[in-house]
């Protein structure tokens, strides 16, 4: 099935973590869509360590190979300065920013006695702390627009416990308390809050990296993409203070086979859902 695509043209989305993966796909599938992007995050054409496939550059030039206009800006969402600064030209670049996608994040999936402490720190300072000084940052920027988007890629808060992974699921909760709390405190604002989710795990450099799973067990960033879309398509005045599962956003438009996002025959088991609901089951 063939999904519709909203027009985003003279729209721009400010997005964290766009070097590779899920972040740089939500890129370039919304500069289809017309839009413009602000590409964020750590590498950039200058970084020495050239393990890191990808820069914010290099997606820039991507998006504007597409179409839509593109700035790069190199971004630490740890730091506060850093943050506002970062939000300040872009806003000066490009006069309005309409949807804005927390997406950088560290991971690190092990049990809360196993974590150094500077890890811990790491996890809880970008996803919790830098969600929070980049929806802080845009806070009365979006409030100031007729509509506007704010996105997490985090899961549904539906546990109160991760064993193996307690620190990280920690890290990741925190992100989308903190964006649905945000759908409650600008209700009326007409500022679209949500979280975004996949149900099963993305093949990404981070789950080859830390060895989660097989090419059996993951789906291409496209899934996620089109769901954002998906999502998107609706009215951002009554769409918000949701968590979304990418599956049952696209179910819900009328997907039916989701073999065209899988690395593989077959269809990947919902490890990503059951990491921080392992009651979850498909429809």
């Amino acid at each position: 099935m063939s999904l519709s695509k909203p027009d985003l043209s003279g729209q721009t989305a400010f997005i964290t973590g766009t070097t590779r993966g899920i972040g740089k796909q939500f890129a370039l599938a919304l500069a289809e869509c017309g839009c413009n992007i602000v590409s964020t995050g750590k590498t950039t054409d200058d970084t020495d360590d050239q393990r890191l496939e990808g820069t914010i550059e290099q997606t820039a030039r991507e998006v504007r190979d597409i179409g839509p206009e593109a700035l790069a800006i190199e971004l630490n969402v740890r730091e506060e300065e850093n943050v506002e600064r970062a939000v300040e030209k872009a806003i000066d670049e490009f006069g309005q920013i309409d949807i804005v996608i927390n997406n950088a994040s560290a991971i690190q999936a092990v049990s809360t006695v196993d974590l150094p402490a500077n890890r811990f720190d790491l996890l809880t300072d970008v996803n919790v702390r830098g969600t929070q000084l980049v929806s802080r940052a845009f806070a009365d920027h979006l409030r100031g627009q007729e509509s506007s988007w704010l996105f997490a890629n985090a899961p549904p808060v539906t546990v109160d416990r991760a064993p193996g992974s307690g620190p990280y699921a920690w890290s990741k909760l925190g992100m989308s308390f903190l964006t649905l709390s945000l759908a409650d405190e600008l209700t009326g604002d007409d500022v679209a809050c949500n979280t975004i989710w996949p149900v099963t795990a993305i093949d990404t450099r981070a789950t080859r990296y830390f060895g989660m799973g097989t090419e059996d067990d993951w789906r291409t960033p496209e899934v996620m993409s089109d769901a954002l879309l998906e999502i998107l398509s609706r009215d951002p005045a009554t769409c918000t203070g949701n968590s979304f599962y990418d599956e049952e956003v696209l179910r819900e438009a009328g997907v039916t086979d989701f073999s065209e996002y899988n690395l593989t025959e077959g269809d990947p088991a919902p490890t990503s859902a059951h990491m921080f609901d392992p009651s979850y089951e498909r429809p």
